[in-house]
């Protein structure tokens, strides 16, 4: 029953899929506007891009392996800063009332908001990291509180019974009682990490990155190219939420309400 509903599932999105190609190349038509290319056109330009590059000589595989490998590393940098100081805050809950002036209303700038000053004080590859740390940080510091919080007070007590001390009760008890709500964020944080890349790209000066591909072809006017370039933001994007989903169901079997 469950692989018939899996089979049906992907049946129709296919053919929502097929619909959704079908729509966009009748509005093409009917439009006839070179500013907006059909499937079939945009489809020549991801061939175009893939084999022989773009005006500088970069092909669409070095434009999303750069932009990936941009946005893990300060994915990384917000991971292992993020969790043990959500661990510290939702353990100690004076120092999360002393740091809420500080953080609440940091956690509201938008990160684009931090790429001028980005550009400014940092240069190369830091540039990047910075800014997706910024986007990644707060989701994943969030959901680590909130985790740590809702760990049951009956099992900590139960613990202290038997002799256990703070850094066994931690380790044992709060951070797996944590783990769920912290996936949760790292797969938040990773979504907006891979937003604020994009548009760090388009405002910086380096010639390879997704960004810097819709940019640099949407001054040319090529909207098949910025396209070739959006449907790819869209497609590494759903494989990254899709990876952590996968390890998250892995981890938390139990879950049943883990979905995609």
């Amino acid at each position: 029953m469950e692989r018939h509903d899996r089979v049906k599932g992907l049946l129709l999105g296919v053919l929502s899929l097929a619909v959704f190609f079908f729509i966009w190349q009748l509005v093409a038509w009917s439009l006839s506007s070179p500013f907006l290319p059909g499937p079939y056109e945009v489809l020549q330009a991801f061939g175009r891009i893939s084999m022989a590059g773009d005006i500088d000589g970069y092909t669409l595989y070095s434009h999303s392996l750069m932009s990936i490998y941009r946005v893990l590393l300060g994915f990384v940098f917000a991971a292992v800063t993020a969790i043990p100081l959500g661990v510290f805050m939702g353990l100690k809950p004076s120092v999360n009332s002393i740091s809420a002036p500080i953080v609440e209303p940091i956690r509201f700038i938008p990160p684009i908001a931090w790429i001028p000053l980005s550009i400014i004080l940092l240069s190369g590859l830091w540039r990047y990291i910075f800014l997706i740390w910024i986007g990644a940080f707060f989701p994943i510091l969030l959901n680590t509180i909130a985790g740590v919080k809702r760990t049951s007070p009956v099992l900590v007590d139960m613990a202290k019974t038997f002799g256990a001390d703070s850094r066994t009760i931690t380790s044992r008890i709060v951070l797996p009682s944590a783990l769920p709500e912290v996936m949760s964020g790292l797969r938040v944080g990773l979504g907006v990490g891979w937003m604020c890349i994009v548009a760090a790209e388009m405002m910086g000066g380096d010639p390879v990155g997704l960004g810097r591909l819709i940019i640099k072809y949407g001054n040319l006017l090529q909207i098949d190219v910025v396209i070739v370039g959006m449907i790819t933001i869209g497609i590494i994007g759903l494989l990254l939420n899709y990876g952590i989903l996968i390890a998250e169901k892995r981890l938390f079997r139990w879950r049943v309400e883990v979905e995609a």
